[in-house]
């Protein structure tokens, strides 16, 4: 059962243990996401009434298929790294060759640490792209569902960008940490501004 394994995951994410934590979480609701629009674009496939738009929505499910692998990974990534940033900071600081050592260690953890909540958010903000046109052309029995698609990949957008601070408040590459503020930062609205248009044009068409 799929609860069995979700209940698995669950227990982890709720007990004392280091990883998994929101990052991981950020990339699950990601993924849950872009598996609802996975889902409309195969309802849609092989039925007379779309058959005109079959070959767009082929192209939409595979790269949906390509996001949702790539956010199932980065789920279990998120986990690999946080616990490197964890080996990084339990490193010996003795003497000053080993605080080099150690500082150096923690820097290079959290740049790599950073990546995965970035790729996360990165993964959520272009699968929202594909919403509107499953919307336009999708099976219309599925709309709610892309509507739901929609808030899940904003939300896990917003909820990785949190583990993207909490890594960037901590890296003293002040170069990278502007560049990687301006594109969340900008990413955002966009996507926000989508889902908003998601949710509006979701219920005008359930309400027609």
């Amino acid at each position: 059962m799929y609860s069995d394994k979700l209940r698995e995951y669950f227990d982890d994410l709720a007990s004392r243990k280091p990883a998994p934590g929101g990052g991981s979480a950020a990339g699950l609701v990601g993924a849950a996401g872009v598996s609802l629009l996975s889902m409309v674009a195969n309802f849609t496939l092989g039925k007379d009434r779309y058959r005109d738009v079959e070959s767009e929505i082929k192209e939409i499910l595979n790269i949906c298929e390509k996001y949702r692998l790539e956010l199932e990974k980065l789920i279990d990534e998120d986990v690999l790294a946080y616990q490197k940033v964890t080996a990084a900071y339990s490193l010996s600081k003795e003497t000053e060759e080993e605080k080099k050592i150690r500082a150096g260690a923690i820097q290079e953890a959290l740049v790599k640490a950073l990546k995965v909540p970035l790729e996360i958010a990165r993964a959520c903000f272009e699968a929202s792209k594909l919403c509107k046109a499953l919307l336009d052309k999708g099976n219309v029995n599925l709309v709610s569902d892309v509507g739901v698609a929609a808030e899940f990949l904003a939300s896990g957008y917003k909820a990785a960008l949190l583990n993207v601070e909490i890594n960037l408040s901590q890296i003293k590459d002040s170069l990278l940490v502007s560049e990687v503020r301006e594109e969340i930062e900008r990413k955002q609205k966009k996507i926000e501004a989508i889902r908003a248009d998601i949710a509006k044009y979701t219920l005008e068409i359930i309400k027609k």
